[in-house]
Formats: structure tokens, sequence, C-alpha cells
């Protein structure tokens, strides 16, 4: 029986993933699978991912025939999975030794459906830890009441899929896959739908994930249009939040967060090519459209005056064209 499925997806990242693979043998163990997906790298990626296989224990690679991203080569490793439990890693990342035995003992002796952990960011030779922002550790929770306050950071402010694991009920009720085609801010939504569905959670005072920063080719530091998905990413948290019974108290800290990062983006486009900040501009202005307006200004009157002086600007201009979906707390989405 397979205790433990650890999901790796690698795109073109064969300087990197060296040290992934050789921490994942040092995780290895009789009752774990390594699903190593290849996103159709076109470098040295699938030869290491084919050594991998023959010298890691555990470990098959799956491969897409086009480029699908982030979130379509996680889905296709939940479709393989066979664990009781699963867990995620980025091909360019990597963990400590026995890192996953000791997050295993975790979550069997809590008896939760998922534990998020703390994770290492490494920036060149400089490395940072980054918590969970929840107080209490070690004790069951309930993922609803992880959600607020509106106004500081929460659980669903920290939302990487690779710093946790998940038992196998998420995964059959549905709750573990990734919107199919995100290229950026998949985890998103797919944190807040764990928080608003699952029944128990828990926050392990464990390192053991190091998750590298700042690498030239990776997609959070190129400014092309596949950076805009996080657009597309925070309707989808508006939309299914719109829809929940407690819609009146959440939505409030989902338009905080989606204003947030629209500012953060919007600050930092020079980082973009010309024609994709121009977009950027226009999807921003479009999003705040459909947001509820009061919620939107609650938002806006919230923030520091740079960043909601950017949010304003925006507002007040005209877009040409706005779909005609609305959201309104409490009912769902209105068409």
């Amino acid at each position: 029986m397979v205790k433990l499925s650890v999901i790796v997806p690698f795109f073109n990242v064969q300087t990197y993933a060296p040290d992934t693979l050789r921490s994942l043998g040092a995780n290895a163990r009789e009752d774990f699978e390594f699903i190593l997906v290849d996103d159709c790298s076109t470098d040295g990626t699938p030869a290491l991912l084919e050594r991998a296989a023959r010298e890691v224990p555990g470990a098959a690679v799956v491969r897409h025939g086009t480029n699908e991203g982030l979130a379509t080569a996680r889905n296709t490793g939940l479709e393989v999975a066979r664990g009781e439990f699963v867990t995620f890693l980025d091909g360019d990342d990597w963990l400590a030794p026995g890192y996953l035995a000791r997050l295993l003992a975790v979550i069997e002796e809590l008896g939760v459906d998922f534990v998020r952990t703390d994770h290492v960011q490494c920036v060149g030779r400089t490395r940072t830890i980054h918590r969970v922002p929840i107080g209490r550790r070690g004790v069951p929770l309930r993922p609803r009441e992880a959600i607020l306050p509106a106004e500081r950071s929460t659980s669903v402010d920290y939302p990487y899929a690779w710093a946790g694991i998940y038992h196998r009920r998420l995964l059959e009720a549905g709750l573990l896959h990734f919107r199919h085609g995100l290229r950026t801010a998949e985890d998103r939504p797919w944190i807040w739908r764990l928080h608003r569905e699952a029944d128990s959670f828990a926050v392990a005072g464990m390192l053991g994930v190091f998750y590298r920063r700042g690498i030239a080719t990776s997609l959070t530091q190129i400014g092309d249009v596949r950076q805009l998905d996080f657009l597309r990413a925070f309707d989808q948290v508006i939309e299914e939040t719109a829809r929940d019974v407690d819609a009146e108290k959440l939505l409030p800290k989902a338009v905080r967060t989606y204003c947030a990062i629209m500012a953060h983006h919007l600050g930092s486009q020079e980082r973009f090519e010309p024609a994709v900040a121009r977009t950027l501009r226009s999807m921003c202005a479009a999003a705040m459209k459909r947001l509820p307006q009061d919620l939107l200004k609650d938002a806006l009157n919230s923030m520091d005056a740079d960043r909601a002086a950017r949010l304003r600007r925006l507002r007040r201009r005209p877009v040409a064209s706005v779909p005609a979906r609305r959201v309104r707390a409490g009912r769902g989405v209105a068409r």
C-alpha cells in the first residue's frame, strides 16, 4: 500500500532538478511514491528525470506532450496518485532529509484533513524563514475559522501547496485539484476552497521545505502575459466565496486580498512588456467594476495612500468592455 504520494512538476529546470531529485532520494521509503511530471521540458530535464526513475525508490515519470503549466501538471499527478496522503514539491525546490516521514507522522497523529507547515525561502545564499500566519500549533483547528479577520494576514494568505500534507479524502471530495491552465496564482483559489470546505486542519511547527526565489527563468520573474492569470485566479476566489453560506462575512477578506494583489502588480508594472502592462491596467479596471462596490470602497479605504490612489485612478477609467457578471455578497453570482 502506498502511504504518501509526492507530486513534483518539472519544466526546464535542469540546473536545479538535481538538488530536488537528491532530496527525494533522501526522503524515500518503501511506501512512498514520487510522481515526476515532465511538463514538456525542452532542456536536459527529461534525462535527469529518467535517471531518477531508475535510481530513486518509488519514482516514476509522467510526461505532457505540450506545456500545460503548473496547475495542470499537478492535476496530472493527482490523477495517478495512489497514496493515502498527498503532498507537492516544485521541480526547483528541495526537502531536508527525512522531512516527509516527520510530516506524515504529524498528520497521522493529529488525524486532520490537512497540515500546513512553515518553509525556508532561499534567494542565493540568503535563507529566510516564512511561517504560517497562525499562532496555535500542533492542535486540530477548523479551516473556515482561519480565513478571518479580513484586516490581518491569515492562513489563506499563505497559499503554497507544497507547504503541507493532505489526506486522500480531500482528493476524493474534489478539493485538491487546481484550475486547469492557470500559469500563476494557482494556489489562491485552491487554498480558499480548502479552508471553506475541509473539516479540519493543523499547523506543524517544523521546517524542511526549501523554496527557491529569484530564479531568472521562473515565471514569477518573467513579465509576460502569463503573469496576468492572477486575475482569473482571484475572480474564481470571489465567485466561489460569493456562493458560500458565509459570503457576507468572508467576501470582505477576499475583496481586500484581490485589491492588494492588484496594487502590488500595478506598483511593479515596469517589469512587464509595454503591451502586457497596458492589458494589466485594463483588466484591473474591469475587475474592480465586477467587485461588490461597497466592499471595494471599504477595501480601498483600508489601504495605505499610495496603493489606494493607484487603484482609484484605475477605477475612474472608462472600461470599453466589462463582463456582465457581477458579484453580490450573500447572493452568489448574478448573470
